[in-house]
């Protein structure tokens, strides 16, 4: 069968850096560090005391305070970046077809506020059962696609993509290929977290993954930098219109780019450390520059998955060389991370974005808080360090790897 071609008519963001894709792409584009001390709840006896919070945002603003006692944070984030997409995209949603319309989103772990709240109540309570009725449909990470269906009355496919790191990826992924399919016309696509409570950042402290760089956050994420400890832990929401084409050109929508290819892979290797040589990483950008039978040397830039762990920026950095070859340092590498933090599930739509507004507007974000090189990685790679680079971007590749080997890789491409 002829497949369909998929574009990109929206864009939403609610991220550490600005709660607006006007904010969020300022502040990539201007290496802002989105790291700070932790506000949510005490540090004291924390290894990590910062993080990459969400700033200014009050649930009252969108939701009046029945809705917000119904909504975990992460599906809080959810809507309001759907939301954004939704008007950003020009979506008559009043007259379409509700059948043809769909909601595919990402969350590697949910309600994990909601769930760290409702234990608490219980032993307080000397373990007398006084559970909010809404406690399960609160923290389940499904819940967030259903919130937006409702809002919207879209009946098409529906569901949460759960592959830790990779989640929202997979979401776009799945999104696309349901579109080329015929199985829809139009999706909101994307993912969104809020982990930072004592749960997440103890947690993620007990794994020894997230960076304990107290006495200075703003410069705590060091993607390929030789004196990386880990990366900081981040949350927010992205969220993505995708429409067959000739959908959005019969309605007159602005595109952003086309969808070209995704790639879904697996390490099969260790429950949280990357394959050694990049193998899943490289043949998840094999399969997706495949997939959108796309030639090496028309990559311009690829948004990494770079979370400034010791061994997955070297895996990364080999799989880049692997793949590309001569043609790897001929293109921009950049891990937005170094300003978001790594927003788990929420990462790969959040860095999507910054790979489509790096096709629309010929810039591509930096990473920024380099100052030592590491012997293990080959800096003869431009990884745009600290500062962003103006060229013109034909095919952006977004790579997200997460926990249990799963990878994911979307490549967006200059509509023609």
């Amino acid at each position: 069968m002829e497949l369909k071609r998929v574009v990109v008519t929206g864009l939403g963001a609610i991220t550490p850096i600005g709660n607006s894709i006007e904010e969020y792409w300022n502040s990539l584009v201007n290496g802002v560090s989105g790291a700070g001390p932790i506000t949510r709840f005490d540090t004291t006896n924390f290894k990590t005391k910062f993080a990459c919070e969400v700033k200014g945002f009050n649930p009252t603003d969108y939701f009046d305070r029945k809705e917000v006692k119904k909504l975990d944070l992460f599906a809080q984030y959810a809507l309001v970046a759907a939301e954004q997409a939704v008007q950003n995209s020009g979506l008559d949603v009043e007259n379409l077809d509700p059948d043809s319309a769909g909601v595919i989103w990402g969350a590697g772990i949910g309600g994990i506020i909601t769930f760290l709240e409702e234990a608490r109540g219980f032993v307080e309570s000397n373990g007398v059962p006084r559970f909010s009725p809404f406690f399960i449909p609160k923290m389940i990470s499904d819940i967030a696609a259903g919130h937006i269906s409702m809002k919207y009355n879209f009946r098409g496919p529906n569901y949460g993509t759960v592959s830790a790191c990779a989640s929202s990826t997979h979401a776009i992924a799945d999104a696309f290929n349901l579109i080329r399919l015929g199985k829809a016309k139009v999706f909101i696509t994307g993912g969104s977290e809020a982990a930072i409570n004592e749960a997440g950042v103890g947690g993620f402290n007990a794994l020894q993954a997230l960076s304990t760089r107290n006495d200075d956050p703003e410069t705590a994420s060091r993607p390929f930098d030789k004196d990386r400890d880990g990366f900081v832990i981040g949350e927010g929401a992205g969220a993505l219109i995708l429409e067959e084409y000739e959908h959005a050109i019969n309605r007159g929508a602005t595109i952003y780019c086309e969808v070209s290819g995704a790639g879904m892979t697996a390490d099969a290797y260790h429950l949280t450390a990357p394959h050694p040589d990049g193998l899943g990483a490289r043949k998840v950008m094999e399969s997706a520059l495949s997939d959108g039978n796309v030639a090496l040397d028309e990559v311009d830039y690829i948004n990494v998955h770079g979370t400034a762990t010791p061994l997955g920026d070297i895996a990364e950095t080999k799989a880049i060389k692997e793949v590309f070859g001569d043609h790897a340092f001929k293109l921009n590498i950049s891990s937005t991370k170094s300003m978001t933090g790594h927003l788990l599930g929420a990462a790969g739509a959040v860095e999507s974005i910054a790979a489509i507004l790096a096709i629309k507007y010929g810039i591509v974000p930096p990473t920024i808080n380099h100052f030592t090189d590491d012997d293990e990685i080959d800096n003869k790679l431009n990884f745009t360090f600290n500062k962003a680079q103006h060229r013109r971007v034909r095919v952006a590749l977004s790579n997200t790897f997460g926990f249990g080997g799963h990878n994911a890789s979307v490549a967006f491409k200059a509509i023609e």
